[in-house]
């Protein structure tokens, strides 16, 4: 074990000025951002502490569940011939895009990112950013996907590009066993942080502000795909989906608890007397007499009368209407719809949430065909395997269950009519291996064939 000492390594001038403990005083309002929407999204929601009662109906973390199950519906990848006819000049092709298509696959399995991908999506949808990390573990000679908390990852970018990043750093904390065990480095406390920074051509290892290792990238990119939840215009880091929940999801809270302190005081109702100078042992109790003297006056406050609740009440709808509004999840998102709906009348109940998750999808698209492209690179790379003249896309699942028939129907009749590729009906439809479910569907056709035929030569005999 080699003690951890700072080291003075050839290299660029930027680059010897990079000090990781520096990173701690960047980009601070971002941070302070991701800890308040963090907050919130946990239920945090009262800006002042009190004894009276504080309810939270915590609508806002709902909501973003809601989304981020749509958004994640059906996801899976589809693989094509970079040259729309070059499979019948290379007979090879066919059986690479199947190879790709099964090691994506494999890839989803073994790094569970089915789900991954929800609790990633959950967290950019709080936090407004997020980030998967793509390497290659040699020990188990197999890529592994990451999804590193993006509070500990800065990234520079060209100031008239924000859509390329030159480099990033990732910053997290080990303990001295983790960094005896990873890096052979000893610290003398009982926790340290360590430092990746990468660019397309080195990478560099810090523990503290030591400089620990230095070498070439393995990979020839930045294995991190740094993405927004929504994108503000020609910025790089993105919004979250709380702020705008914020003001009314904390007048809910308001106007709930009020009323449940107006109910409480109504069924434990107050007594007032009038006209009197002194009282004593003045109880409000089933059969409870009270003697006043003459000229004097003693009723129960009725907090209700006057239809007061009413009121609460309609205010109360309004606030939550607001909230789904604001938060782009209509109530039959719920399942809440009064009425049964035809699909065309439930697309347009809910079309706000399918426009808001289309937006999403928009940015999606490219951020897992970047991450899945790096899975092919490094399987190219380490594994030796071969993926020329292959591409590939991310197909998405219909955001409402009853598209699926109705898009079903559509593939078919465009099928029939030679628009669509079988294929392409079935990556439409969110089928994840269309090839290979052809090929089963191709199977099965030849035994129904052959058994119709040996039944047709029995009832001939």
């Amino acid at each position: 074990m080699t003690a951890m000492a700072a080291a003075s390594v050839p290299g660029s001038t930027a680059e010897a000025a990079f000090v990781p403990s520096e990173l701690a005083r960047r980009d601070t309002d971002r941070m302070a951002a991701y800890r308040r929407n963090l907050d919130f999204y946990r239920g945090v929601q009262w800006e002042t502490s009190s004894r009276r009662r504080q309810l939270v109906f915590n609508y806002a973390r709902v909501a973003v569940d809601k989304i981020t199950s749509y958004l994640v519906e059906g996801l899976s990848t589809a693989c094509y011939p970079v040259e729309p006819f070059a499979e019948g000049a290379d007979p090879a092709l066919k059986e690479r895009i199947c190879h790709a298509e099964s090691l994506l696959q494999r890839m989803r399995d073994e790094n569970g990112l089915d789900s991954l991908d929800y609790e990633t999506e959950i967290d950019c949808a709080v936090l407004g950013d997020a980030c998967y990390k793509v390497t290659w573990d040699a020990d188990a000679e197999r890529v592994r996907i990451t999804a590193p908390p993006v509070t500990g990852l800065y990234a520079w970018w060209p100031g008239d590009d924000p859509s390329r990043v030159r480099r990033v750093a990732s910053r997290y904390r080990l303990s001295q066993e983790e960094l005896a065990t990873l890096y052979r480095v000893t610290v003398p406390k009982r926790t340290a942080h360590v430092t990746e920074l990468w660019t397309d051509r080195e990478f560099a290892l810090y523990v503290d502000d030591a400089l620990i290792e230095r070498k070439p990238n393995p990979y020839g990119f930045i294995p991190f795909v740094i993405f927004p939840n929504l994108r503000e215009p020609k910025q790089f880091w993105g919004t979250s989906d709380i702020p705008s929940l914020i003001q009314p999801q904390r007048e809910l809270n308001r106007a709930v608890s009020q009323l449940s302190r107006i109910l409480e005081f109504s069924g434990n109702p107050i007594a007032v007397l009038e006209n009197v100078d002194e009282s004593q042992d003045i109880r409000t109790a089933p059969g409870q007499v009270w003697s006043v003297p003459e000229g004097a006056r003693a009723y129960l406050l009725d907090l209700l009368q006057g239809g007061g609740v009413r009121l609460h009440i309609d205010y109360i709808e309004t606030v939550y209407r607001t909230l789904h509004d604001l938060s782009e999840t209509p109530r039959a998102a719920y399942g809440g719809t009064e009425k049964e709906l035809s699909c065309a009348a439930l697309a347009m109940e809910m079309n706000s949430l399918i426009q808001k998750v289309s937006r999403k999808r928009g940015i999606r698209s490219a951020v897992y065909h970047r991450r899945d492209e790096m899975v092919l690179r490094l399987a190219e790379r380490f594994a030796g395997v071969d993926f020329s003249g292959v591409t590939h896309r991310t197909v998405w699942g219909p955001v409402l269950q009853e598209d699926s028939t109705r898009m079903a129907q559509e593939e078919q009749g465009l099928v029939q009519a030679g628009i669509h590729a079988r294929r392409t009906a079935m990556d439409r439809l969110g089928v994840r291996s269309p090839d290979a479910e052809f090929r089963l569907w191709c199977d099965e056709r030849e035994r129904i064939l052959g058994m119709n035929q040996q039944y047709r030569v029995k009832g001939h005999e």
